[in-house]
């Protein structure tokens, strides 16, 4: 039986252990924190999952919270005007619907399950010394621990990573008491041209459903204005004002709003990065890097817990196939390529989302307001972003689209 070291216990990490197990392979976790201290600490994330992300967990049978979590039916784009209203607003239903658990409920509870199934959960925080004996006596050794000393092992692709610092200020508050859309439920994703963005959905935590206010402020804004607040408290009266001034038909939807638990907030920045996805440690050994390890993108396209599901199956895949040969550096480079045919459309995507709006952008934007096909086909590229590499991502590309879409 092939042994197999998973340092991370996070959706990719966890996701591929679980996978490992089911094939029969020996599989040791690694994480730096307990399932007690993750399902009692703070919100970690605010994850969209959509169809495809979806059918990877539930190829495994991890689908558990299908029947609770409140569905995401479709995504609602809204851009300001000058006199205070809407300049563009229009919504699309997804083919399939999204869904949003905490991560609170669903790590531990993954963590559980591989210990069922056999597996080992190791407790500690793991370091490059520490990935020198995994290298020396397990077969292969996967670091989806996105943060920390082991991370920063993998380095920057220059020529992937346009960006060297952090583009958005951010920001998510879980709350409860916001009045739902009148139509179906959806991701209301504002886009404040020069501000930031702001976006909120319908989701699962531990109190029961909920929805997720996500900001992302531009460095230097007024929206970026969460440093130094006292108590999520002021979060809460921070995203109010902030909808107030520049939402106001966001802020008509939060008169009742309060936070689901006491930890039910969170902030921070971080630099977009894609890392060389092969670690060679001093010994001469190779680890390879998982999903946000490797292709760090930022929250406003809602990818990052997707990214990681289709990582770990390009992944799982890629091991299952590798039968009894060696998990060489070689390999290692071909099975992030596999993924990274994957990934780059979402990068590219993301990228370009953060950077201000190209004319085409905002004429196939403005345009899908009159043209149901076109914002049905926008809204349903969050769950397969390579199709904007077809119409979105460029000029002359996007012009023939409309003409075609018009006549």
């Amino acid at each position: 039986m092939r042994s197999i070291l998973v340092v991370g216990a996070g959706q990719a990490g966890l996701h591929l252990a679980i996978g490992l197990l089911q094939n029969g392979y020996d599989v040791t976790v690694v994480s730096n924190r307990t399932a007690e201290s993750l399902r009692d600490g703070r919100v970690m994330s605010g994850q969209a999952m959509f169809g495809t992300a979806q059918a990877h967990e539930r190829a495994l049978g991890l689908d558990w919270w299908a029947g609770a979590c409140p569905p995401i039916e479709g995504i609602e784009l809204s851009v300001p005007g000058p006199e205070g209203g809407k300049a563009i607003g229009w919504s699309a239903r997804l083919h399939t619907p999204a869904v949003s658990v905490d991560q609170r409920m669903k790590m531990p509870a993954w963590l559980a399950e591989v210990e069922r199934l056999g597996g080992k959960v190791v407790i500690h925080d793991a370091t490059a010394e520490d990935l020198e004996r995994y290298a020396a006596r397990y077969d292969l050794v996967l670091v989806a621990a996105g943060k920390g000393q082991v991370a920063s092992l993998f380095q920057r692709d220059a020529a992937r990573s346009p960006y060297g610092s952090p583009q958005r200020a951010l920001a998510l508050l879980y709350v409860n008491g916001l009045r739902p859309r009148p139509e179906h439920s959806a991701v209301c994703f504002n886009l404040l041209p020069g501000l930031g963005e702001y976006f909120v959905f319908p989701a699962l935590t531990h109190t029961g459903p909920c929805e997720i206010m996500v900001f992302e402020g531009t460095p230097g804004g007024p929206m970026d204005c969460w440093g130094g607040l006292d108590g999520p408290g002021a979060h809460l009266d921070q995203a109010r004002r902030i909808l107030a001034d520049f939402l106001p038909w966001e802020a008509e939807r939060c008169a009742g709003i309060e936070l689901t638990d006491a930890n039910a907030v969170l902030t921070g920045r971080f630099a977009p990065t894609v890392r060389h996805p092969v670690a060679v440690l001093p010994s001469g050994a190779p680890v390879l890097g998982v999903a946000d390890v490797v292709v760090l993108n930022d929250p406003i396209t809602g990818q990052g817990s997707n990214n990681a599901a289709k990582c770990a199956a390009v992944y799982l895949q890629a091991i299952l196939e590798r039968g009894g040969r060696p998990f060489d550096a070689v390999w290692m480079q071909q099975t992030f390529d596999r993924f990274w045919a994957q990934a780059r459309h979402v990068t590219s995507w993301t990228n370009a989302l953060l950077a201000p709006a190209e004319p085409h952008h905002l004429a196939l934007l403005g345009a899908a307001g009159r043209f149901q096909d076109i914002a049905s086909r926008f809204v349903n590229g969050f769950d397969d972003p390579a199709d904007y590499a077809e119409w979105f991502m460029d000029g002359a590309l996007a012009q023939a689209y409309l003409d075609r879409v018009a006549a």
